[in-house]
């Protein structure tokens, strides 16, 4: 079979996200041809899923220039740049007009299952960097289809592959069989059969980045109107005085005042903190769940847990790809020493563009929150300088793609929050890090005690 390798072949786009749809726009602005395959029924599912969550960053900052460009023929304005948009607004406001602008390049209801190159498998060689990729395509009818494209980016994201309870990177034990009672989403509070799931009851809270700092303030102000309601704060580290972000040092202030509103829900009592705890098992004591840590503690009965550890990619749909990644992020491997939490502190992050986001696979790229891997600071606008390099990069234009500007607010902590959550991730910065983990510690209310964090 005769497969084509012409330059006239689209550029797959993989997610109809924030950055999946930047790059479709920054293809057009370089009169590329993109398609963009979203799994979902909308621009923006993954974003859907949390609409009740206000991003820390504001709509000056969460919009991209190409996109903008596309939008402005048809009258749409970005909102006021000072204000912070919802997961929903942002989805309804900004990216499911670009999709409509955008119109059939974007396809909805298609999974990307596989990507390879065309009549090669991952071994072999021969020809292989001449071939187009194919990718295997699953619509939400259940057809399958094929399409082949002359470059690849993969912004999917990683909302999919939240990671789980158990301290060593697994499920913990039991922790699929006590489903019905764990969550690894913020809780949306303003749904009434939500918000009776978690009234009156007693919650454990598992992370230490804005999403568990978003779910204890939730917490806190369901507990003002439904007595009862107390959330238990579990942490793998010690609490320091990075612990709840960088505050009024933090150059993103809705961030930092997340943080503190994290702290006044444990000082107000709504909430307390066990720091050290590395859960290993989940167990049942009749309705309730009992979480056993790694050193045998165990946490007094909960009824619900909430599980906000980070996410992963997913890399299953790319077997067949020459990729390559750093060993423990799941990064590129030439992104990985800018991004990885074990070196780096305050959330500082160096420019980069297509030459640390390409792999041994030519015309491959991982792009976004996929492209950090499991590493926590991801903003969007990191996204949308990796998309304008890559774009540039695929039109030829080499000088523009390796003129890449960057800079990013600082969080004015070790080992800040991005975007959606921060891991667990031990800190070994010469600043004063993390350097231990400490032993299992029940917290008072508003106490401050030793950890044995360093």
């Amino acid at each position: 079979m005769n497969v084509p390798t012409t330059v006239q072949l689209p550029v797959v786009v993989v997610g109809a996200g924030p950055i999946g749809l930047a790059a479709a726009a920054h293809l057009i602005e370089r009169g590329l041809d993109p398609l963009v395959l979203e799994a979902g029924p909308s621009a923006g599912t993954a974003l859907r899923d949390w609409a009740h969550v206000r991003l820390f960053s504001p709509w000056a900052e969460v919009t991209d220039p190409a996109a903008e460009k596309l939008l402005a023929p048809t009258g749409w304005a970005r909102p006021d740049g000072a204000t912070y948009p919802t997961g929903g607004e942002w989805a309804e406001q900004y990216l499911q007009p670009l999709a409509e602008v955008l119109g059939d390049k974007v396809r909805y209801g298609a999974m990307v299952t596989g990507v390879a190159r065309a009549g090669r498998d991952r071994m072999v060689d021969a020809g292989r960097d001449e071939q187009p990729f194919t990718l295997h395509i699953q619509q939400a009818d259940g057809r399958e289809e094929r399409i082949t494209a002359r470059a690849v980016i993969d912004a999917s994201g990683t909302w999919s592959a939240p990671s789980p309870l158990g301290a060593n990177g697994l499920h913990a034990l039991g922790e699929k069989a006590a489903a019905d009672r764990i969550s690894y989403r913020v809780p949306d509070l303003n749904d009434p059969a939500v918000r009776a799931r978690y009234a009156g009851k007693r919650t454990a809270v598992v992370g230490s980045g804005a999403s568990a700092f978003t779910a204890l303030a939730y917490l806190a102000d369901l507990a003002k109107d439904e007595p009862g309601t107390h959330a238990v704060w579990l942490l793998r580290r010690g609490i320091t005085g990075s612990t709840f972000g960088g505050g009024e040092a933090d150059q993103l202030p809705a961030r930092g005042a997340l943080g503190l509103r994290a702290k006044a829900a444990v000082e107000a009592g709504h909430a307390s903190a066990v720091t050290g705890f590395r859960a290993q098992a989940v167990e049942r004591d009749g309705d309730r769940l009992v979480l056993v840590a790694e050193d045998g503690h165990r946490l007094d009965p909960v009824d619900e847990v909430i599980v906000l550890t980070g996410f992963r990619p997913d890399l299953s749909f790319l077997s067949e790809i020459r990729l390559g990644l750093d060993e423990r992020l799941q990064a590129p491997t030439a992104l990985a020493p800018l991004i990885d939490p074990n070196v780096h502190s305050c959330g500082t992050v160096y420019p980069h563009g297509v030459n640390e986001l390409s792999h041994p696979e030519q015309g491959i790229y991982l792009v976004g929150m996929k492209s950090y891997g499991r590493a926590p600071t991801f903003l969007a606008m990191t996204g949308y300088e990796q998309v304008r390099s890559i774009a540039a990069a695929l039109a030829g234009d080499h000088e523009a793609a390796e003129r890449v500007e960057l800079t990013l607010p600082e969080t004015g902590v070790c080992g800040g929050a991005g975007l959606f959550d921060e891991p667990d991730a031990a800190q070994n910065s010469e600043d004063g890090g993390c350097c231990a983990a400490p032993a299992t510690l029940q917290i008072g209310i508003g106490a401050q005690a030793s950890t044995g964090s360093c």
